[in-house]
């Protein structure tokens, strides 16, 4: 007897399942926004006169990305503000002219807001109030910088904020001053606020309008599920919730979202019944918010990571600096353990080794207390990593979140990390194959806006260990280079793990249709040409959501 006819077939393969029981096919078949039969020409026989046949024509069908770890209304809504995540060719001068030419064009703005500026651009890595007042001098500005760890303040911004040489620095942040002690304008960490306070927020309309913005963005770069890294109140950042719950509600939301909610580092365990709550009111159709994020500490360009040993001068010579952690060790174990009891998957920020291993003491702690559930924990970013503490990701079932754009040698990378970390240690950065090899779970997300959110850019440079357009001859750590396989696993399987999006992530019946299709199978290119794919067209449930 005949099957029933389904509504959609792609057939022309080649497809790439990600499927350990099949990997490759020609044909899929989708009813009612579910794959219902993988196979060859067989499939084809579900093919009726209503059923609509997308001829691959060659071209690679893959499950829909997922971003294991992205700001998508926060990118989304500066994107509309100035924007500097492409300022000319990152020097100090293209900065500050694009800043200029930003404020000459909307002379009705009160502040200049926005942000992605690189720190390599200036020298140090620090760029000054007197340059940004070059730019903007008749108002306040304040820019964040590509990592969102620090903030580039002019004169008029810190006086609004009344920040002088006496103001003492926030616990959790720095204040960088000069050789007098006067403040620069770069502000580090919780110092943000500082200023951040004093800039006008964002509306309502203006979250639901930088998430409708990202969204386009994301699926036209074959995403179809994220899971946001801070929802809550962070530092300059506004709570994002009722920019999801709005989308969910009006159907405007076609993504599959999962909301890390914020862990305030200055409150302890009794903001968790709060969370408590939180995640009972931000369930929907698409959107849920069943993770919690806490950030352990910063980032190693500002000395802010926190190190299992101090920091190097510019001559090499230890200094008194290892990092901050940002939730006291201990207190961290006790956290997590009750988190982890109510059902939250906790989602850490943990660069540096010292970081990586009080996150890792955390779960231990919480295994120990509650036995293994199915919270699925994870590490995201993992710069440096002990290798002692490669083998307790497989161990503890605690998941690497991996960010593969940051593993290349670039100006950032090369003037200011290693040189402060130093050779040893900074032969530990971005361990991705040997996280593999020891059996660890691994997703893969892009902290946008930090960085590009294209899979395909990340999946080029977690192959290569060389940023797309980079030199294939200069490869960082290149003992640390992954497959393409596993690379797209990452970015598939690996992070709807983390999402708990256990119906997708590969090509199955079964399975949610969400698909994506590529102009071309780069498994038929040399590995230095991944990041030449375009996608032509995104499907969430069945229905497409990018592409003609």
């Amino acid at each position: 007897m005949r099957r029933t006819p389904a509504d959609l077939v792609f057939t022309g393969g080649p497809v790439h399942t990600t499927d350990a029981a099949r990997t490759r096919a020609t044909t899929v078949a989708v009813t009612g926004g579910r794959i219902t039969a993988v196979g060859h020409d067989e499939v084809r026989e579900l093919i009726g006169p209503r059923t609509e046949v997308v001829d691959l024509a060659g071209r690679l069908l893959l499950p829909g990305f997922q971003d294991a770890h992205v700001h998508p209304v926060t990118a989304g809504q500066e994107l509309a503000q100035c924007d500097l995540t492409g300022a000319g060719d990152a020097t100090a001068t293209a900065t500050i002219a694009a800043v200029r030419a930003y404020a000459d064009a909307n002379p009705e703005r009160d502040w200049i807001t926005g942000g992605g500026w690189s720190m390599d651009a200036f020298e140090g890595g620090a760029p000054t109030r007197q340059q940004l007042d070059t730019a903007v001098p008749d108002r306040p500005a304040c820019l964040l910088n590509r990592d969102h760890h620090g903030a580039w303040a002019n004169s008029r911004a810190l006086e609004l904020a009344g920040i002088t040489a006496r103001t003492p620095d926030p616990a959790d942040g720095r204040i960088e001053r000069d050789e007098r002690g006067e403040p620069t304008g770069l502000l580090q960490e919780g110092a943000m606020d500082l200023v951040a306070r004093h800039a006008p927020r964002s509306t309502a309309a203006d979250r639901l309008a930088g998430l409708l913005r990202a969204q386009r963005l994301l699926h036209a770069y074959g995403i179809t599920a994220w899971q946001d890294a801070i929802v809550g109140t962070y530092g300059s950042m506004d709570d994002v919730a009722d920019a999801y719950l709005a989308a969910d509600r009006d159907g405007s939301l076609t993504a599959r979202v999962t909301g890390a909610l914020w862990w305030d580092r200055e409150h302890g365990s009794e903001q968790i019944p709060g969370l408590v709550a939180r995640r009972e009111a931000l369930t929907g159709r698409n959107f849920r918010a069943g993770t919690v994020k806490i950030m352990q500490d910063g980032v190693a360009e500002t000395g802010t990571a926190a190190l299992l040993a101090p920091y190097l001068d510019a001559c090499g010579c230890a200094t008194a600096n290892s990092g901050t952690s940002f939730v006291d060790p201990l207190d961290l174990r006790r956290y997590v353990t009750e988190l982890d009891a109510l059902g939250f998957q906790t989602h850490f920020h943990a660069l540096g080794d010292r970081a990586v291993r009080e996150a890792l003491d955390a779960v231990e702690a919480a295994r120990a207390a509650n036995g293994r559930t199915d919270t699925r924990p994870h590490l995201a970013h993992l710069q440096v990593v002990h290798p002692d503490d490669i083998p307790r990701f497989r161990a503890l079932g605690a998941t690497a979140n991996i960010q593969p754009l940051w593993a290349a040698h670039e100006p950032q990378m090369d003037e200011l990390t290693i040189p402060f970390l130093g050779r040893e240690r900074a032969a530990l950065q971005y361990p991705f194959a040997a996280l593999l090899r020891s059996g660890a779970t691994v997703a893969a997300g892009s902290d946008w806006p930090v960085s590009s959110a294209d899979p395909l850019h990340g999946i080029h440079t977690a192959v290569n260990r060389v940023v797309p357009g980079g030199d294939h001859g200069r490869a960082f750590l290149p003992e640390q280079r992954i497959s393409l396989t596993d690379a797209l696993a990452a970015y598939t399987a690996g992070s709807a793990y983390v999402n708990h999006l256990d119906d997708t992530g590969s090509i199955r019946a079964g399975a949610l249709a969400d698909l994506v299709v590529l102009d071309r199978d780069p498994y038929a290119a040399p590995p230095e040409e991944i990041a030449e794919a375009r996608v032509l067209a995104t499907y969430v449930g069945g229905r497409r959501v990018y592409g003609d």
